[in-house]
């Protein structure tokens, strides 16, 4: 049985707050460190080894598919294990993979070690971030998920330049040893903290017996199988057209007649979200989490229908970096809190494995598909396809809502069992 917090989920005050706030760190050091700094660190990897910036990039695509299809057994582990003692191994995993990585040498050394990073970042990021959450806390987590992604919103923001600071002094190989060092020193208490602090809380109490007739057993795991394609399918939707236009911003705006203000307008895509998480964390606390998907899914094609009918107009390209940022912020929330609002928390960290594997896969294709759409069909077609594709990602949300009513109207026309039990969305 995974460890974890009784169905009561509580914590003390300030003791949530540093379980916050260390997780926090944690998903810094992690993104930063494994993810972001890459961009920076490519160029000389790319001289070091003798291949193009190109070829680079591309086996770190590779390696980012290899990390999601581990997706699913991860959440397995976790719900198993505990998440405290996979991130745990998961920092071990991180600093090793980034030792191989610097000590390895030649292109297929560092192609293997790309993907022996991406493996280990599955073990340390937000699919095992928010089901550590989850165990700590209980169904509350939603909140605490929402003050996590404000704090890891940062990521970004202090690793490009530190890992560029890093670079006029150090080597691409030198760098990697300096994270590794930072997975060990840093991250790897944390972690083990959280497995001492939910193995005190004691196993999660298990759920009330009930009694369900074979009828209503059958109509449950159809419904929550539903739920659970229609979710995977709006969440990829939404990836595809967050990743595919991500990457290629900057050009996109310069096509569309920005010129050189493009990069400075790009740069604002940042703080919008992190505004849009501290909005959530300060404004949405009503909100449902299928509700806030929904706006999420929303967001980005209003965002590029704004660019597409109002470039090159200065405040069209404004209004669509921060449209588009706020929609990202918040679709990082809620790839958390939808899956425990709809399913609760059994089995909750492989359900988000399945998800996110699903959605790093869609994504990691994007920049490919997107590139291939702007070359044959031009910048404003394929852009307008991609606003089609959001808006499915905001109609599965919408049938969600409305199938996860019809259930909970269903469940609560049944004679309830006697005995206490954990509030259950379904």
């Amino acid at each position: 049985m995974a460890e974890g917090i009784g169905a009561a989920g509580s914590v003390s005050g300030r003791r949530l707050l540093g379980v916050v706030a260390g997780l926090g760190l944690t998903q810094i050091i992690g993104y930063g460190t494994l993810y972001y700094s890459f961009s920076i660190l490519a160029a000389g990897m790319a001289a070091d080894i003798g291949w193009s910036q190109d070829a680079v990039y591309g086996a770190f695509s590779a390696a980012l598919l290899a990390g999601a299809l581990i997706g699913p057994r991860c959440g397995r582990w976790v719900d198993r294990h505990g998440a405290g003692r996979v991130m745990a191994l998961g920092s071990v995993a991180a600093a090793a993979a980034l030792v191989a990585c610097a000590v390895v040498p030649g292109p297929l050394g560092l192609a293997l070690g790309l993907v022996a990073i991406q493996l280990a970042a599955s073990f340390v990021l937000y699919e095992v971030a928010f089901p550590a959450l989850v165990q700590v806390v209980g169904f509350g987590a939603q909140r605490s998920i929402t003050h996590l992604t404000l704090i890891a919103g940062f990521a970004s923001t202090l690793f490009w330049p530190a890992t560029a600071a890093l670079q006029d002094h150090l080597t691409w190989r030198e760098v990697y040893l300096v994270f590794a060092a930072l997975h060990l020193l840093l991250c790897l208490p944390i972690h083990l903290w959280l497995r001492s602090l939910a193995r005190a809380a004691g196993p999660a109490a298990p759920p009330a017996a009930t009694t369900t007739v074979p009828e209503d057993a059958q109509r449950q795991h159809q419904d929550r199988r539903t739920l659970l394609v229609l979710t995977t399918a709006g969440f990829s939707f939404a990836g595809f057209v967050s990743s595919a236009v991500l990457v290629h911003m900057v050009p996109l705006l310069g096509a569309l007649g920005l010129g050189a203000g493009s990069l400075l307008i790009g740069g604002l895509f940042g703080p919008a979200q992190v505004l849009s998480r501290f909005l959530t964390m300060t404004a949405g606390r009503r909100a449902s989490p299928v509700g806030l998907a929904i706006v999420a899914a929303g967001l980005p094609p209003l965002a590029l229908g704004l660019l597409l009918l109002g470039a090159p107009a200065l405040a069209a390209a404004i209004g669509f970096v921060v449209l588009f940022g706020l929609g990202s912020g918040l679709n990082s929330i809620v790839r958390g809190t939808v899956p425990l609002a709809l399913f609760g928390r059994s089995g909750y960290a492989e359900r988000l494995g399945w998800i996110s594997s699903v959605v790093h896969v869609v994504s990691a294709l994007a920049p490919f598909l997107f590139a291939a759409l702007l070359e044959r069909l031009g910048p404003a077609p394929a852009l307008w396809l991609t606003v089609g594709l959001g808006g499915l990602a905001g109609l599965a949300f919408l049938e969600i809502r409305r199938k996860s009513g019809t259930i909970a109207g269903r469940t609560s026309a049944r004679p309830k069992a006697n005995g206490p039990a954990e509030a259950r969305p379904l």
